[in-house]
């Protein structure tokens, strides 16, 4: 299989995934290395695809079910997981977490958290890199975009945060 086959076969396992898929998984379906597979994502990129890095892989960006909302948020570090774990439980998809930067403007960082476990997981994640959450540059303050099934799955995270005191009002 040469690179441009190779590309394309990328694309069409991320059009058939229910969710994000890794480098290293890629790699080993298509027996190269999980680099090559970086450098084949930054061509597709290059070439006009949207394809997005989650903490739990490439996903390809395009229509999806449900409907998408905006929450405004603030807590401690200490918090995130409570918070994300509070929207999952719902229904809800945390796509992403946004904050606005007094120089960067906004900075954006995708999530793609459907459930306890990817939470869990991403959890681990910043604790193993010693991380901080982007709204540790906001003092707390930050965006999630949600996709809920529908209007009543995001009026009960909605709601969820309040009750928690996470929610910016």
């Amino acid at each position: 299989m040469n690179a441009a086959e190779r590309r394309g076969r990328i694309l069409e396992y991320l059009r058939s995934s229910d969710g994000p898929l890794a480098a290293a998984a890629l790699a080993q379906k298509l027996s190269v290395s999980r680099q090559i597979i970086v450098g084949d994502v930054a061509l597709l990129r290059a070439g006009g695809e949207e394809v997005t890095a989650t903490p739990r892989g490439y996903v390809l960006d395009g229509p999806r079910p449900g409907i998408v909302r905006t929450v405004a948020c603030a807590h401690s570090g200490a918090d995130m997981e409570r918070e994300l774990t509070l929207v999952v439980d719902q229904g809800c998809t945390v796509e992403n977490v946004i904050v606005e930067h007094p120089v960067y403007g906004q900075i954006t960082g995708p999530l793609e958290l459907s459930s306890r476990y990817d939470v869990s997981e991403f959890i681990r994640k910043v604790e193993e890199c010693g991380a901080q959450p982007l709204s540790a540059l906001t003092d707390g303050v930050h965006l999630h975009t949600l996709r809920c099934p529908d209007e009543g799955g995001f009026e009960r995270a909605r709601a969820a945060l309040d009750q928690a005191g996470f929610l910016v009002k």
